[in-house]
């Protein structure tokens, strides 16, 4: 199976729960590729590379997300991957 990319945007209670943290040691759990970010508004957004299964697995993760947080919705896009990404990390 080929490798492509996840595009999420999570709504909620999402910023200082410790999302970003806990989706940086999801997605290395998953040997995922990419990056997580707040955004202005309150939301997160996640690019994730790998494959589907794997991909699937964390937005599965991402749903729930950290103790803390409360997820209301995420919007997911499936891309063609680029492999420009070495590892996950926090942007």
């Amino acid at each position: 199976m080929g490798i492509i990319r996840y595009h999420l945007i999570i709504s909620g209670k999402v910023q200082g729960v410790g999302y970003r943290m806990s989706a940086l040691e999801a997605a290395q759990s998953l040997d995922l590729s990419g990056w997580v970010s707040n955004l202005s508004d309150g939301r997160v957004e996640i690019i994730a590379e790998s494959e589907q299964e794997k991909l699937e697995q964390f937005v599965t993760w991402a749903k729930q997300g950290p103790v803390y947080a409360d997820v209301a919705e995420i919007k997911l896009e499936e891309l063609a991957a680029t492999g420009e990404f070495i590892g996950f990390n926090i942007r």
